[in-house]
This record gives C-alpha cells, sequence and structure tokens, in this order.
C-alpha cells in the first residue's frame, strides 16, 4: 500500500504547477494533501478511481487538509475531539478495516513563538487522540508537523534552534509523541540520512542551495514498523515550498 502526504501551499495555486503530473506518477492509494487553502469545490480535479474527502477551514483560503483515496473507509471523521481545534480545516481521519490514516496540518508557532501556547494544547490533544485510536487498532500519521526534530532534520540547526519548528518546546512534543508508541518512518529506515528536506524556505534560494527542513512526517504505530517497506522524501516533485513524502507499508 503506498500512501503519500503533500503540503501544497494552496492546491488551485499548484494544479498550475503540474500537480496531475505528480499526482499520477505518485501513484498513491491514499494521497493526503495539507494547506488546501480553498473550500470545497473551488479546486477542478477529480482523478479517475479516487474518492475525495475534504476538511476546510472557516477562513476562506486558509490551513485546510484533503485526501483522494482509491480504498473504500469505514468512516470519514474531522478534527482531533476538543471543539477549539474544529475551526481550521487540521485533521481528517479515515478509518479503514485494519488501521486509521490521519492527515494533519499542524498549527505554525508563528514569529518569536506568537502561538505557542495554542500549539502546546494542539500537541497535547492530537497525542490523546492518536493513543485514543491507537487503542482500537494501528494508526497512521501523516502531514505537515510543522517541526524539524533533530539537528541532521534541517541544515542550519544552530541559527534556528529556538526558532518557530525547531523549539524545544515543539521538539520535545514530538519526543513525547514517539514515546507514546509511534515510530518516525524515514529515521527507521533512513536513521543517519542528512540533506534530505521537505521544505524550503522561499527566500534567499534556499530550494536551490538545498538550506531546507524535514518537517513533513509519517509516523506509524510501533506495532507496525516493521511492517514499513520504503520511505521517501521526493525532493525532485515541485510546484510548492515543500515536496511530497512517501511511505510503502504492508497492511
Amino acid at each position: 500500500m503506498k500512501l503519500v502526504s503533500w503540503n501544497v501551499n494552496g492546491l488551485r495555486a499548484c494544479l498550475k504547477k503540474n500537480f496531475a503530473e505528480a499526482f499520477a506518477e505518485l501513484d498513491a492509494d491514499a494521497f493526503c494533501i495539507q494547506e488546501t487553502k480553498m473550500q470545497p469545490g473551488q479546486a477542478e480535479f477529480e482523478p479517475e478511481g479516487y474518492t475525495e474527502y475534504i476538511y476546510s477551514a472557516e477562513k476562506k483560503g486558509y490551513s485546510g487538509t484533503l485526501v483522494y483515496t482509491r480504498m473504500q473507509p469505514l468512516s470519514f471523521t474531522t478534527g482531533i475531539g476538543p471543539e477549539i481545534h474544529s475551526h481550521e480545516g487540521r485533521a481528517i481521519t479515515l478509518e479503514f478495516e485494519t488501521f486509521y490514516l490521519v492527515n494533519v496540518y499542524v498549527p505554525n508557532s508563528q514569529n518569536e513563538l506568537k502561538r505557542i501556547d495554542y500549539r502546546m494544547q494542539w500537541e497535547d490533544d492530537l497525542r490523546s487522540y492518536l493513543c485514543e485510536l491507537d487503542a482500537r487498532k494501528p494508526v497512521i500519521l501523516c502531514g505537515d508537523l510543522n517541526v524539524a526534530h533533530e539537528d541532521i532534520d534541517l541544515k542550519n540547526p544552530g541559527p534556528n534552534r529556538g526558532a518557530a519548528g525547531f523549539s524545544d518546546q515543539e521538539r520535545g512534543k514530538l519526543d513525547e509523541l514517539l514515546a507514546a508508541g509511534f515510530t518516525d518512518s524515514f529515521r527507521y529506515l533512513h536513521p543517519d540520512a542528512t540533506g534530505v528536506y521537505s521544505w524550503w524556505s522561499m527566500r534567499f534560494r534556499a530550494r536551490e542551495r538545498n538550506a531546507g527542513w524535514r518537517i513533513d512526517y509519517f509516523l506509524v504505530s510501533n506495532r507496525i514498523a516493521d511492517k514499513i517497506r520504503a520511505a521517501e522524501i521526493r525532493m525532485d516533485i515541485l510546484g510548492s515550498d515543500h515536496c511530497p513524502v512517501v511511505l510503502d507499508i504492508d497492511l
């Protein structure tokens, strides 16, 4: 089973940058998208053989998640429980027979960590939600988690230490999530890989210089980690300031 996750930084804009071609090439069983920046029906893209599940923010042109899937889910839900997180279109859960697929776009802590308190609440509530799901059946979590976990997950850790996406608070919450029973699929197969990133700033020719961050992930319940067959970061695919990440797992 092949799963793809991609923060497209606006699906309508990405459609003008060869999104359809990349979608076809990646040939996923489920294709999870973050930062759609749209309401239902605003994008002209209906891939044959897929069903669309969309969750838009109340604020137009902001945030939003979407899943295209060939597999028929048993159920589709939005949000992660608490009502406070139910306005920005940040989480979609599809339940399948043997696992849950959770697609998330984690809130950015913003400059000078202005939104760090909300981010910490989100992290705690997301972890509780995932643990509740995991008690029933294995979970695959994917999306833009807006944090680089370790020094090897970004080009310039020193100057960025303490900044949004590389603060001790955010990194610590990812530590807590992994300790709660989850595995980072990319590091499971590539524990020492460097220079492999999923996001680049649009400034200072960052992508050209590969001055990036790995902030897009597939996490899986520990008990299915041994079923991971491949975990890739497709740095060659353009169209957004992020690139797609891929999980091939035998479930």
